[in-house]
């Protein structure tokens, strides 16, 4: 389904916003993995957990609300669909979706599907 054309298209993100969302928890972690190589004992141990710790809790809910704000944009999709069906009547053309890949086999290679049956055989009789 194609967007109408009065709806307005989200820009890519930029570097600096990448740095922000992630930069800062990837900061975090890495301060920590210093102060354990700097001081393995003592306030290191504990640099090391509190940094590490707060680092990857940062990462985690700026994860948790891209993925939030996903769902919103499928139910914004979904929506549109609706109005599409009710005002046409029938559901609006899927977007055609490219797969990553296609598997090939080697020359020569039959799949189970390839291979005809076998006549069944008779047996015989007393």
């Amino acid at each position: 389904m194609k967007p109408p054309p009065d709806t307005e298209q989200v820009p890519p993100q930029s570097v600096g916003m990448l740095l922000l969302r992630y930069g800062i928890g990837g900061v975090m972690v890495l301060a920590g993995i210093i102060l354990l190589v700097a001081n393995p004992s003592g306030l290191g141990v504990d640099g090391f957990a509190m940094a590490v710790g707060g680092g990857l809790a940062v990462l985690l809910i700026n994860f948790l609300y891209r993925l939030g704000v996903s769902g919103d944009k499928e139910r914004e999709a979904e929506e549109r669909a609706r109005a599409y069906f009710d005002e046409h009547g029938e559901w609006p053309e899927e977007e055609v979706r490219v797969r990553g890949r296609k598997w090939t086999l080697a020359p020569g290679v039959r799949t189970l599907e390839d291979e005809e049956p076998e006549p069944p055989q008779r047996r015989p009789g007393p």
